[in-house]
């Protein structure tokens, strides 16, 4: 490949091009310095604090501007800049932690032929007869084959719902032996 295109989808200079081509490698490492930070002797409070915070709720947690202006009270005068990296690689960790535990596995579903159905629904909009208009949306997807249905109505009753249903075990070819509902509502008209 001509380094000219090396160049353009990478967005290094021709000149470290050639540098890398010249030594062999095959991607670029870059010696980071081991560097005392101003945080390191608040990094423990600061991971406690993270792991309380994540057990709150999301409106009573605190906001990593708060748990800086809480360092800065404590003696720690650095940036709000490295408190915040040091939150955002703190909760890559717990989530890398979390799905390597088991706990956020994903494990996928299987069903049989005929077993069920998943129902949605959803808001959009369209140009009706050159008019901006609000639509609800019916999906009705069979969880075996994956197979869908999606209408749109003008408002959303429970006849919204019966039609929607209807259409959708005549168009795919029968009724399964259950429903899963996402997002179950009461129509404003029942209300």
């Amino acid at each position: 490949m001509p380094i000219r295109e090396i160049e353009r989808r990478t967005g290094l200079s021709r000149n470290t091009i050639r540098k890398y081509l010249r030594a062999g490698t095959v991607e670029p490492r870059f010696k980071v310095p081991d560097r005392p930070s101003k945080l390191d002797p608040f990094a423990e409070k600061l991971a406690g604090w993270l792991r309380i915070e994540a057990g709150r709720s999301r409106k009573q947690r605190r906001t990593v501007k708060q748990m800086h202006a809480d360092l800065v009270a404590l003696g720690f005068d650095g940036s709000y800049g490295r408190v915040a990296a040091f939150a955002r690689s703190w909760k890559a960790d717990r989530q890398r932690d979390a799905q390597t535990s088991g706990r956020g596995t994903f494990v996928p579903l299987v069903f049989q032929p005929g077993e069920a159905f998943q129902f949605d629904r959803s808001e959009d909009w369209a140009i009706i007869a050159g008019k901006q208009t609000k639509l609800q949306v019916a999906h009705t997807k069979l969880s075996h084959s994956r197979a869908f249905i999606v209408r749109a109505y003008l408002l959303q009753t429970h006849e919204m719902l019966f039609d929607a249903l209807t259409q959708a075990f005549r168009v795919l070819g029968g009724v399964p032996q259950r429903g899963i509902f996402d997002n179950l509502w009461t129509p404003p008209a029942a209300r």
